[in-house]
């Protein structure tokens, strides 16, 4: 969400609408192969109408298809496609810590980001699509073996 938005705050006004449309179609997109094509293809475009975008576009252009990648299912994938969740989050440790004056030596720190995420929890609703959480896991675990055998390869 925060990648579309980005992409499209450099855009002048007249292409806004026309460029969020193929990233909201991009990012629908099931099979990573499809939507990885479909952003470079926008890329593209983007480097002709507005480098700016197309650089923003591009920055993390791998990391905001993770969820294509895994093969994420649907419902799971649109929890996960926010950062919502984490900046809410650090925003309660932030209130949380606000009024510490004086940061002391050793877990200090520690203890205090751990007391705010602790009232952070208490907001924390169910996960949308948690059912799915475990192909998640299986997804995570397939591809850390995989990374895991090619870096052999590469060392042998």
């Amino acid at each position: 969400m925060h990648k579309r938005r980005n992409v499209i705050d450099h855009l002048p006004e007249e292409h806004k609408s026309v460029v969020k449309k193929k990233l909201q179609n991009t990012y629908a997109m099931t099979e990573y192969a499809d939507a990885k094509r479909a952003l470079e293809r926008l890329h593209r475009e983007l480097m002709e109408l507005n480098p700016s975008a197309a650089r923003s576009l591009e920055e993390g252009m791998e990391e905001t298809l993770t969820v294509h990648r895994l093969r994420v299912p649907a419902q799971l994938r649109r929890t996960l496609a926010s950062t919502n969740v984490i900046e809410s989050a650090f925003s309660i440790v932030e209130t949380v810590c606000r009024n510490v004056k004086r940061w002391r030596a050793g877990d200090h720190i520690e203890r205090w980001v751990g007391s705010g995420l602790l009232v952070a929890e208490r907001q924390f609703r169910k996960v949308q699509g948690y059912r799915e959480i475990p192909a998640l896991l299986t997804a995570l675990a397939n591809a850390v073996s995989k990374k895991t055998v090619v870096e052999q390869g590469k060392v042998a």
